[in-house]
Order: structure tokens, then C-alpha cells, then sequence
């Protein structure tokens, strides 16, 4: 498998995208990123991450890890100007949430064999209650198939970012990467019930890391609680602080 770190060189136009989104987290958001030496410095990952506003993949861009990180985006993003721009600035990978979208799969398999950094949110579309929704099992099943391994992301104040800037405050924001795991191959039978059991087992991942307000459909899980006991002191995955 190919060394992303090593191998991996950014456009001059991607450096100077990178830059003024750095320039732009540490001026306007008092933000956080903990854990994140979690992401595997080599090798393809996925980073699945729960979706509260339409700048966490920028936010995931903020990590100390890796230079190739890049995001699954809808296809409605190409209607803003800015985010077009920018998601094809950072190599983004569009895809079609209309339909069973083979394209784009087949186009995130070749990414992550490729050794690359791939964020997606499981859920398949942004919340907007805040909450954590259901997740799909794509996200799953593309991590299975390129057999790589996945880092959970929990993010905790974006869905208030534009409100608060809006006001002129500074939101708060913090970024969690627990630690990286991966699912045994699928055997012939009960293949959509076991990958269901995959997706939210990935699910409760993310919401371990964040404060039990954001855990949705998840809240109440007993695998949440199973989660926070075992990897309780483990490196990047603090008690989680009520907000």
C-alpha cells in the first residue's frame, strides 16, 4: 500500500486553498482538534464523521495527520459557486445521493487503495436538528471493499458556527478522532443484516466522542456505554465534558 505522507504533493492551488482555511479556522472559530493522532499517518483511511453543518469537511482538513484527506460530497454543493470551487480544489469526489450513485463508488474504492485520506459522513446527508440521524451502510461497505481501516470523528459546535459568527461571537468547536478499527470481511450469508450491524457499530464510534445531546437516533445505544468503558484513558479519547 502506498505511502500517502510520502508520495502525496499538493497543487499550488490546493496549498493556497489549505492555507486560507487554516487562516480562516484560527481567526473566526476557537477550535480544537483532539485525537488526531489516531489517523494513520500512511495507507488509505476513511474519517467518518457525523454532518451538522456544510464546513465540516473543511473542519477535517485541520488535522496534524495527514495532507490528503479529501471529502464524498453531495452533488448539490456544485450549485454554490464557492463550494464547487473549493471541493474540486481539494480532489473532492462528487456524488449523486439521488441514486445508487456506482460511479463514485468505484471512484472512492481507487481512492483509498491508493494509500489517500477519504471524510464522509455515514448518515448520507446533513442534520439539521444537530442529531445524530441513522447511518447508511455505504460508507461501510466502501471501507470493506477497499479494505482499509476506519478513524471515527466526532465534531461538537458546527451546527452553530454560522449563528454565532452572524452575532459576532466565536463559536467553540471541537474535533475528536478516536481510535482507528476495522471490520472483518463479510461472509456469504445474512450479508445486508451483519453490514447493517457494521454501520452502527461505526455509528456509535462517532457518538462516543461527542456529548450526549448529539448522539439522535443513537442516544441510549448500550453499545455507546460498552464503547465509553472500553476505551476509557486510551490516547485522544478523553471523558467527554457536557456542554
Amino acid at each position: 500500500m502506498s505511502d500517502a505522507t510520502n508520495t502525496f504533493k499538493m497543487s499550488p492551488r490546493r496549498r493556497i486553498a489549505t492555507f486560507f482555511v487554516h487562516l480562516a479556522v484560527r481567526l473566526l472559530i476557537n477550535y480544537r482538534v483532539v485525537g488526531a493522532e489516531n489517523i494513520p499517518k500512511k495507507g488509505g483511511v476513511v474519517i467518518a464523521t457525523n454532518h451538522n453543518s456544510r464546513v465540516d469537511t473543511a473542519l477535517l482538513l485541520f488535522n496534524t495527520a495527514r495532507r490528503d484527506i479529501t471529502g464524498l460530497v453531495a452533488n448539490a454543493y456544485r450549485k454554490i459557486p464557492f463550494f464547487h470551487w473549493m471541493i474540486d480544489t481539494m480532489d473532492g469526489i462528487w456524488i449523486d445521493r439521488s441514486k445508487a450513485d456506482f460511479a463514485a463508488f468505484h471512484e472512492v474504492i481507487d481512492y483509498l487503495k491508493s494509500g489517500k485520506a477519504l471524510g464522509v459522513a455515514p448518515e448520507g446527508t446533513r442534520s439539521t436538528t444537530g442529531k445524530l440521524l441513522q447511518g447508511k451502510p455505504g460508507i461501510a461497505l466502501m471501507a470493506l471493499r477497499a479494505d482499509v481501516p476506519i478513524v471515527p470523528a466526532g465534531i461538537a459546535g458546527s451546527e452553530s458556527i454560522f449563528r454565532k459568527l452572524f452575532r459576532l461571537e466565536r463559536p467553540h468547536v471541537v474535533t475528536r478522532f478516536g481510535p482507528a478499527f476495522k471490520f472483518p470481511p463479510l461472509g456469504p450469508e445474512n450479508r445486508s443484516e451483519i453490514l447493517q450491524q457494521y454501520t452502527d457499530e461505526m455509528m456509535c464510534r462517532i457518538a462516543v466522542l461527542l456529548p450526549e445531546q448529539y448522539h439522535g437516533f443513537y442516544a441510549g445505544h448500550p453499545r455507546i456505554k460498552e464503547l465509553q468503558q472500553e476505551l476509557a484513558g486510551q490516547p485522544g479519547v478523553p471523558e467527554i465534558e457536557k456542554r
